[in-house]
């Protein structure tokens, strides 16, 4: 889930500062060239945390013809990736279990921001995240955003939205009320980052959060909400998720249904920094100066001493 960490002084300004360094960066991202048909059918992509919804795009934007793997399934059932080239996302390359992966594999690639990392060093290639940062660890924002379009990039080729989808984003998530607990929701490309806002809301605030598939939601989860509970709709909208929100808000649920653009890159880049946003103003409503993920010091000893 998270990767080395530094003990800063308000990790959540750094997160806020990270945050608003991602226009820029989107429009000098250099695309990596795809893989060919062929080649996507032989390729796994793989990750923890972060670096799994990086993994889950590259599946959902090659039409399913790559797979995305849990590393530790790989490692335990190494058939999985005989014959395969499989693809490590790691921003430190320090994961321990992305490095013995890289062992087992017939052949790896490791994408990560650091090249002399040890999953750089067994692994057989390497292709370098390369972005901007402030050099303060805190909550993955711009480094996962160069994980998610490098992974992307590799099964299709992009054009990048215009970057006025993050301040459309961040216009709907401030206006945005959060109770109760969290259900995220998301389509094949959306549900990645469904993932990923929950895991902000648990790396920043310690927030217990759902994340589903949006058909999935109404036949199992739905069962555990509540009067006051909050449901934030990745879809954008059209008949279905329109008839979703409305029987939700009839019974009370507080409902989160953004205005997310029809083409799938910009919905994933909208729902990013939708996700960032909202969990960055739900933090300083708090007047939380940093991430729970530093002041749980136990909890992240654990953390550090399964992932290292």
């Amino acid at each position: 889930m998270l990767e080395t960490v530094l003990l800063v002084m308000n990790s959540i300004r750094a997160y806020e500062e990270d945050i608003l360094l991602q226009p820029d960066f989107i429009r000098s991202f250099k695309k990596q060239e795809p893989l060919s048909a062929n080649l996507q059918k032989d390729a796994i992509f793989s990750g923890s945390g972060d670096s799994l919804v990086s993994a889950l795009l590259a599946e959902s934007f090659s039409d399913g013809a790559a797979r995305a793997i849990d590393p530790l399934d790989l490692y335990h059932n190494p058939s999985l990736a005989k014959s395969k080239c499989v693809y490590l996302v790691s921003i430190s390359g320090n994961t321990i279990t992305n490095i013995k992966t890289a062992g087992i594999a017939t052949k790896s690639v490791a994408i990560t921001s650091s090249p002399q990392s040890r999953l750089a060093k067994v692994s057989d290639k390497t292709i370098l995240l390369d972005y901007p940062h402030r050099g303060v660890f805190t909550a993955g924002s711009i480094s996962f955003l160069a994980s998610a379009l490098t992974c992307i990039s590799l099964v299709k080729d992009i054009a990048i939205p215009d970057v006025s989808l993050f301040d459309k984003a961040a216009a709907s998530a401030k206006n945005a009320r959060v109770s109760g607990r969290i259900f995220v929701l998301g389509n094949f490309y959306t549900f990645p980052i469904a993932m990923y806002c929950a895991s902000k809301f648990y790396e920043i605030l310690g927030h217990a959060v759902h994340y589903c598939r949006l058909e999935q939601f109404s036949h199992m989860e739905l069962f555990s909400a509540e009067k006051d509970d909050t449901v934030i709709i990745f879809e954008e909208k059209n008949t279905h998720s329109r008839q979703l929100e409305h029987n939700l808000q009839r019974i009370g649920i507080n409902v989160i249904h953004p205005d997310i653009p029809s083409e799938n890159l910009s919905q994933v880049i909208y729902c990013t920094a939708f996700s960032q946003m909202l969990s960055l103003c739900a933090a300083k409503k708090r007047h939380k100066d940093e991430c729970h993920f530093v002041t749980a010091e136990k909890i992240r000893d654990v953390s550090n001493g399964m992932i290292y």
